[in-house]
């Protein structure tokens, strides 16, 4: 599964990529993660509002930064 957050590097980011990678090793999924901070990068995926989520090229969150639990529900689908 390809995971990616996509943000400019700020504190929300940040925090939803630990949480990501946090859920998946506490979950025991291997994912192949990902942290994008070029702007034209999410500009060409139609990403507006960061932080991002993505699952497998999906955009399943932005804007805001899920719990754990809300990670985990979408990280075991």
């Amino acid at each position: 599964m390809k995971v990616e957050v996509l943000g400019p590097g700020c504190q929300n980011c940040k925090t939803l990529a630990e949480r990501v990678k946090r859920v998946a090793e506490e979950q025991g999924l291997e994912i192949d993660f990902d942290y994008i901070d070029d702007m034209d990068e999410m500009a060409e995926r139609g990403i507006a509002l960061t932080p991002a989520l993505m699952v497998d090229g999906e955009a399943v969150v932005t804007g805001e930064v899920p719990s754990e639990d809300e990670i985990k529900e979408i990280l075991q689908g």
